[in-house]
């Protein structure tokens, strides 16, 4: 049972008003799988879960691929005990295929529709749901496989499924009572128009942060389109958090994706300065690091909400006020030269 309210705002043209902060169930889908945050306790996981629903956080995201699967059934756990009445809303996505024979293998970007309609009988059977609030197409489909790059882009198979085809059964979905919306992810401003015109994009959930600002296109065609947007990585794995520092990364364990990546490899000086030079905003405000971060994020025009993930239920408590977070214009700007003399990531500094 929620026992606290948290600021909404309504996802584009859904009928859902969501808090502007969910709960994002990445991080909690354990180990064995191509892009594990390493180890994970699922007591403490769900314990997390929970926490964010009695906190006021009323929806999550999480996806099939997470974990192969598991992150869907944990989140299914972690609600099981709600009525629908006072269950959060639960987003899921479609579209990454793994292979359960090899699953350190990266899965592949596959949308053929019989795929799609096996895909939702299964994550509704893992969430122990009738519907799903919103589902979403994970990346554009390639037929190749995913190598962690955040852009949603790669080489395309000659057997890739066109978008126009994987949309329309996404829209017979919806029109089924399957599922209550139909968003995109990873997808540009250009494949969006085209998605358009075939069945309105409900959502789009791209990669944001004041790291990764590539997304901004999207992100103005969605304002202009009555679209929502969810947008995930808004903390970029942890960086923005302020709790990071290079003896903490160095000691990031081998199955963690992170270990590998540019963000905490190349780019790690970089960030690890942006994220300090939130510090003085942050006790300006009596927030922490990652709510300015957040606040920061949700002060961009027609985002909607930000995806936050957690492992245990007191890094909750680090983020969940964040959308209480007024950042003035004086902020703004210190945050934009801070982007700028650190050289983090690329995309315009401020909203």
């Amino acid at each position: 049972m929620t026992t606290a309210h948290l600021p909404t705002r309504p996802l584009g043209s859904t009928g859902m008003d969501i808090t502007r902060l969910g709960f994002g169930s990445w991080a909690v889908s354990g180990s064995g799988w191509r892009f594990s945050w390493g180890d994970t306790d699922d007591a403490e996981s769900i314990a997390a879960i929970r926490h964010a629903i009695d906190s006021g956080v009323n929806w999550i995201d999480t996806a099939a691929v997470y974990g192969l699967g598991h992150s869907e059934e944990l989140v299914g756990k972690a609600v099981a005990h709600l009525s629908e009445a006072d269950r959060p809303y639960l987003f899921t996505k479609a579209g990454l295929v793994w292979d359960p024979d090899n699953p350190q293998a990266a899965p592949r970007r596959i949308m053929k529709p019989a795929g799609v309609r096996r895909e939702v009988e299964e994550s509704l059977r893992r969430l122990g749901v009738e519907h799903i609030d919103l589902y979403q197409v994970h990346y554009p489909d390639t037929g190749e496989s995913l190598e962690y790059a955040g852009d949603g882009h790669g080489a395309v198979s000659p057997n890739a499924t066109p978008l126009a085809e994987y949309w329309q059964v996404m829209a017979d979905l919806k029109a089924e009572g399957k599922v209550r919306a139909i968003g995109l992810s990873n997808h540009s401003a250009e494949q969006l128009e085209a998605a358009e015109q075939i069945a309105h994009v409900d959502v789009i959930q791209p990669p944001f942060s004041a790291i990764n600002r590539s997304a901004s296109a999207e992100i103005a065609w969605a304002h202009a389109h009555d679209t929502g947007v969810i947008v995930y990585s808004p903390l970029q794995s942890g960086l923005l958090t302020g709790a990071f520092s290079a003896e903490r990364v160095a000691n990031l364990p081998a199955d963690d994706w992170r270990a590998a990546h540019q963000d905490f490899t190349t780019g790690l000086a970089a960030n690890l300065q942006l994220a300090d030079a939130l510090r003085p905003v942050a006790e300006r405000h009596g927030a922490t690091v990652a709510e300015v971060a957040l606040a920061w994020a949700l002060a961009w025009p027609g985002i909607t909400g930000v995806i936050v993930g957690a492992r245990k239920s007191g890094q909750v408590d680090g983020w969940i006020g964040a959308g209480s977070v007024e950042l003035t214009p004086a902020d703004l700007e210190e945050i934009a030269t801070a982007i700028t003399l650190s050289g983090a990531g690329t995309g315009p500094a401020r909203p």
